[in-house]
C-alpha cells in the first residue's frame, strides 16, 4: 500500500482528494498498488468532512513518518512549501505539486536532492493544469530536439482578453467579471502582469533544452495596457490578441519572452478561447505539435497531480529524472530578437502616414471606423532595437503590440 500526505487542503488539495476518491479502482489499478490517504494538513478544521478523520496540523506528523511515502505539496507559494518540500526529499519521501512558484525558483535544487535521495520531485500541473506537457517534453518527445515552445500557459489573462474581443470590454470590465466568476484572484499581479506565464514557460524550456532557465531573466509584458480599440484593430486584419509565452532557438541562440501578441488563424493558438490554455511545441524530428486542455481549475489540475502519485507509487525506489541541466542557458539579449509590430500613433491617415512610412518604410496603414483621430499598421519585421530606435522618432504613438503575422 502506498500512503500519502496531502499538504494544503484548499482548491487543488481538496481536488486532490477528490479524484483519488472519485477513480479509486482505475487509479489503484494503473499504479500496481492500493494509494491511501493517511494526512492531510491544514491549519483549518473541517467540522463534517470526512477529512476530518485524517487532518493533521503537524507537519512532523507526516516527517517523521516512515509510513509516508508520497507527500502533495498543494499549499503554493515559496514558504512553508520551500522547507517542507525539502525536508520530505531528504527525509527519503517522494513529493508532487503544483506549485509553478516554487519549481520555477528552486526546481533544479530540489529535483537534485530527490536524485541523491532515489526519490521523485514531480510536477506535471505546474506548467498547464491537466495539460500533460511535462511527461511530453520527458518522454514522448525525447527523440527530437526541441526548437520553439509557445503558449498560452494563463487562463486568467486568456479570459479577460477574450471577454473583450468578445464583448468590446475595456480591461478592468473584464478583470471584475473575470475575478467574479472565480477565474482572477483578489490579487491579480501575477496573472495580469504576466508573471505567472514567465515562470510557466521558465520550467518548460529547462526542460524542453536541457540547461537551467532563470525565469527572472525573461522579458516580460503583461496585458494591462491592452485596450477594447486594439482589439478591435487586430479584429479588422483578422487577429486576435494573446499573451504568449515563448522560447525559441534562432541560429544557435535562445530567447524568451512573455508578452502580448496579434496572432492570425494561421496560428494554432489562435481559437484558444476563455480559460483554456495550450502548448505549441516544434522539434526538428516531429515537426508541429500541440497540446491542449483545461488550463487551471480544481480537478484538472488535481488529475495532473495524482497522475504524478501514481508515477512515484510505480516507481517507489526509482528516480524519474527530468531532463533539467545545472548549467545555465544563455539568452540573447531582448534587443536582438526580432518581430513585426502593430502601432497606433494619433492624427490622420492622409495626413501623417507619409511621415510614418519615411521612419518605417514599408508598413500595412489600417484605419477602422468610429475611431477617430488615429490610424494603426503593422510594420516589416525588425529587431527590438530598431524597432525602438524608429518609434523615438514618432512621437505620436499611442501604443504597440507584436506581430506574429
Amino acid at each position: 500500500m502506498a500512503k500519502i500526505a496531502v499538504l494544503g487542503f484548499g482548491t487543488v488539495g481538496s481536488g486532490v482528494v477528490e479524484v483519488i476518491e472519485t477513480n479509486k479502482t482505475s487509479i489503484n489499478k494503473r499504479a500496481g498498488d492500493e494509494i491511501e490517504i493517511k494526512y492531510v494538513l491544514d491549519l483549518r478544521e473541517f467540522p463534517g468532512n470526512p477529512i476530518q478523520d485524517v487532518l493533521t496540523h503537524d507537519f512532523n506528523d507526516i516527517l517523521n513518518d516512515p509510513e509516508v511515502s508520497v507527500v502533495v505539496e498543494t499549499m503554493g507559494g515559496l514558504n512553508p512549501a520551500y522547507d517542507f518540500t525539502k525536508r520530505c526529499l531528504l527525509a527519503g519521501k517522494s513529493v508532487c505539486t503544483s506549485n509553478k512558484e516554487l519549481v520555477a525558483e528552486h526546481g533544479l535544487e530540489l529535483m537534485q536532492i530527490a536524485q541523491d535521495n532515489g526519490v521523485n520531485y514531480l510536477f506535471e500541473a505546474s506548467c498547464g493544469g491537466g495539460i500533460p506537457i511535462i511527461r511530453a517534453l520527458n518522454s514522448s518527445l525525447t527523440a527530437d530536439e526541441i526548437d520553439e515552445i509557445t503558449g498560452i500557459l494563463n487562463g486568467t489573462t486568456n479570459y479577460i482578453l477574450t471577454k473583450m474581443a468578445r464583448d468590446g470590454a475595456e480591461f478592468d470590465e473584464a478583470l471584475k467579471e473575470a475575478q467574479n466568476n472565480g477565474f482572477a484572484e483578489r490579487n491579480p499581479e501575477a496573472d495580469i502582469e504576466g508573471l505567472d506565464a514567465c515562470r510557466k514557460i521558465a520550467i518548460l524550456s529547462s526542460l524542453a533544452y536541457g540547461r537551467d532557465v532563470r525565469w527572472q531573466d525573461i522579458h516580460t509584458e503583461g496585458i494591462t495596457k491592452i485596450t477594447a480599440t486594439d482589439i478591435k484593430y487586430a479584429q479588422s486584419i483578422g487577429c486576435s490578441v494573446k499573451l504568449l509565452a515563448t522560447s525559441r532557438k534562432v541560429n544557435n541562440r535562445f530567447y524568451a519572452m512573455v508578452s502580448p501578441a496579434l496572432i492570425n488563424a494561421d496560428n494554432p493558438l489562435y481559437s484558444v478561447q476563455g480559460v483554456f490554455n495550450a502548448v505549441f511545441v516544434h522539434g526538428n524530428v516531429l515537426g508541429d505539435a500541440m497540446f491542449y486542455g483545461s488550463g487551471a481549475g480544481k480537478l484538472p489540475t488535481a488529475s495532473a497531480v495524482v497522475a504524478d502519485v501514481v508515477d512515484c507509487a510505480k516507481h517507489p525506489h526509482e528516480n524519474v529524472m527530468n531532463r533539467w541541466s545545472s548549467k545555465k542557458l544563455d539568452l540573447i539579449d531582448i534587443d536582438d530578437v526580432r518581430s513585426r509590430f502593430f502601432v497606433r500613433v494619433s492624427g490622420s491617415l492622409a495626413g501623417d502616414i507619409s511621415n510614418v512610412q519615411e521612419v518605417f518604410g514599408k508598413i500595412e496603414p489600417i484605419s477602422i471606423p468610429g475611431v477617430g483621430n488615429e490610424f494603426g499598421f503593422v510594420t516589416e519585421e525588425m529587431s527590438e532595437h530598431e524597432y525602438k530606435e524608429k518609434a523615438s522618432k514618432i512621437d505620436n504613438i499611442i501604443s504597440m503590440i507584436r506581430a506574429r503575422i
